[in-house]
């Protein structure tokens, strides 16, 4: 099976390993990608996705049996073409904001949606599979805490709460997570440091989740957070507003915070750093390894094939009709 991957950002870590896991399971990915910058604090501008739609033009070719759009605004450039039947997968921010009505639209058109929570699938007029990003157990994993912090070079005495993101991504909210480590500080028993980090080599990720005492998500929407559930897989405690699926990802993790009050986070991230324990969510994302995970794409893809080849079948027969 040969796919055309669309996507807003070649680089990011779980695009490129699902195509790695692909590959063995005999998929092979043609990658094109959005031109201008990905971590830009703007975004693409309507001129990118323009200056876009050439290129996908171009690489569909008669070797391709299908088209997978990772994100909303590529839908109406995948289903511009009536030749391979189109996989469109949601993100979440995709369906927020002016953004929204074109990735619902694209949709009900794809032959087959992919979404990260049951909430995303709750928002569209359509069926879809839920399919949260997986995540690589093997590379997230605890290690020692001492040794990583080392590492890292945080050997200062206190607490070290990161935050895993550029500060100039605005969905991500970056003042709300200062303001509130700045109030934790006030309250706690040790000094308690915001750690930014971004721009790392994804497998070093795992080294500033075992030097941290908790991750602080703020963000005001998610899908379904990768970092979360890289955090969960080196028992990092998390602290959180309530987006995505991050509620019920952390349902039954302790200790964890989810809450959009202000307040509640501040206080609730102070007892996590006080008890100075690890979480147990390593169990509870014990089945969205990326094994797992692409074995559900691969069935999506197979389902996108045999709807495709059934309707061409069938425009292909003579219908009679008896009276």
């Amino acid at each position: 099976m040969r796919v055309l991957t669309l996507t807003t950002n070649a680089e990011a870590p779980f695009l490129t390993q699902q195509i790695d896991a692909l590959r063995d399971r005999g998929v092979e990915s043609v990658v094109r990608s959005v031109p201008g910058d990905p971590t830009g604090a703007d975004g693409r501008s309507p001129v990118d996705y323009l200056r876009f739609v050439p290129i996908v033009r171009a690489a569909i070719d008669p070797s391709i049996d299908l088209i997978h759009a990772h994100y909303g605004l590529l839908g109406p450039i995948a289903l511009a073409q009536r030749r391979c039947p189109v996989v469109l997968s949601l993100w979440g921010s995709d369906l927020n904001g002016s953004v929204a009505p074109i990735s619902r639209l694209s949709a009900r058109f794809a032959d087959e949606v992919i979404v990260m929570s049951a909430a995303m699938e709750s928002a569209l007029a359509t069926d879809a599979h839920v399919i949260p990003d997986g995540i690589d157990l093997s590379t997230f994993r605890p290690v020692d805490q001492d040794r990583a912090r080392q590492r890292v070079g945080w050997t200062d005495p206190g607490s070290n709460v990161l935050f895993p993101y550029a500060k100039s991504r605005s969905v991500k909210n970056y003042p709300r997570a200062k303001r509130i480590v700045e109030r934790a500080n006030r309250l706690a028993d040790e000094p308690v440091r915001l750690r930014t980090i971004s721009g790392v080599p994804h497998d070093r990720m795992p080294q500033y989740m075992a030097a941290a005492d908790a991750l602080l998500l703020t963000s005001d929407s998610e899908g379904s957070p990768n970092v979360v559930k890289e955090a969960m897989a080196c028992s990092l405690p998390v602290v959180s507003t309530p987006v995505g699926d991050v509620p019920q990802r952390l349902a039954d993790v302790e200790p964890t915070v989810v809450s959009d009050d202000d307040d509640t986070l501040v206080h609730g991230l102070v007892d996590v750093l006080r008890s100075g324990a690890r979480s147990n969510g390593r169990e509870a994302v014990s089945s969205l390894s990326i094994d797992r995970t692409t074995d559900a794409v691969v069935q999506v893809y197979e389902r996108a094939l045999g709807r495709s080849e059934r309707a061409i079948a069938s425009a292909e027969s003579p219908v009679q009709r008896t009276r």
